[in-house]
């Protein structure tokens, strides 16, 4: 594969996007390049403060970009269906089994983009009570691809990219599909597991939509090490100062900037070759940089049964059922 860049993007015009975390680091790079060529992109941030100031950021860098700022924690499944109901129109009581908020609605979406995470925080619960990283990096992110389900669907060749990570080829993270966390916790394992969970929910996904005969596309990319403030958030919770100067010296010296780490999200999202469940991320491995390409994937993230187990206990813990998938596999 030849080195792909942003020029590569192809005209977005007259398509929707929305982007999870979208206010720094590689969520605002992929906001600002749809934008660039086209899209009109809702920035879906927790902090209202700074997605606008990055949707101003990205006014001034991209004159006539169309942006809207949506709230969005990815922690409180109330705000996720509260986007969601915002998004599709209100329609819709968005009840277990109902496939969400305005499940008759027209919206168009052409890409949801999974983007915003946590990464090795001290032991945290959401609002609903889920370990923190479980919670947002992959909970949060199936309520919202389930809730947004009609408009995806409804939207000729739609995509949903979901962020991953290649630190999900660890071993030792256990069952994703256990979201208590482990005893005692361990937080880069509880990262490892939720970013495995991602994995297992574009495989699962994948599936699904195939068997329902949908052109929708699920793929998932990984930004490899990228120089953005996920590295030091954690030890700032903490005050471990030290750690967190460290953390953003390792991120200056070593990693490459968040517009090289936010190509392999551009290429799944954008690009006319990707294929369903297709995982991409910098083409070298070590250290992981340089333009997107085919990522290696743990063979657990490619488990039909894994999936299906993590499917369904989603589905349980979040209330949202994506029933006009539950199509049975043929005989």
């Amino acid at each position: 594969m030849r080195r792909w860049s942003v020029s590569d993007i192809p005209d977005q015009s007259g398509r929707t996007a929305v982007v999870t975390g979208a206010n720094s680091g590689l969520g605002l790079v992929t906001a600002r390049e749809l934008a660039r060529r086209g899209a009109e992109v809702v920035l879906a941030c927790r902090d209202e403060t700074r997605g606008r100031a990055a949707g101003a950021r990205i006014a001034e860098e991209v004159p006539g970009a169309r942006v809207r700022l949506a709230r969005l924690d990815l922690a409180d499944l109330a705000s996720v269906r509260e986007f969601a109901g915002a998004f599709l129109g209100g329609a819709g009581s968005g009840g277990p089994g109902s496939g969400g908020p305005g499940a008759g609605g027209t919206a168009r979406l052409d890409l949801l983009i999974n983007n915003a995470g946590v990464m090795a925080l001290p032991y945290r619960r959401t609002a609903d009570g889920f370990e923190t990283q479980f919670g947002v990096n992959h909970l949060g992110h199936f309520a919202l691809t389930g809730l947004l389900l009609p408009a995806l669907l409804a939207t000729p060749g739609a995509r949903v990219v979901t962020v991953s990570s290649a630190m999900h080829l660890l071993p030792g993270a256990g069952d994703p599909g256990d979201p208590s966390g482990e005893e005692p916790y361990r937080r880069w394992m509880a990262y490892t597991r939720s970013k495995s969970a991602n994995l297992l929910f574009t495989h699962e996904l994948s599936r699904r939509l195939r068997r329902a005969g949908s052109d929708v596309v699920a793929a998932a990319a990984h930004p490899g090490y990228a120089a953005t403030n996920l590295q030091t958030a954690g030890p700032r919770m903490e005050g471990r100062r030290g750690t967190e100067r460290l953390m953003g010296l390792g991120g200056r010296l070593l990693a490459q900037p968040a517009a090289a780490g936010a190509l392999p999200s551009l290429y799944a999202a954008t690009a006319p070759d990707v294929r369903p469940d297709g995982f991409y991320g910098p083409g070298r491995t070590m250290p992981p940089r340089g333009g997107p390409a085919p990522a290696r994937r743990a063979a657990r993230t490619l488990d039909d049964a894994a999936s299906e187990r993590l499917w369904q206990r989603s589905e349980e813990l979040t209330g949202v059922r994506y029933a006009v998938l539950d199509v049975p596999p043929a005989a």
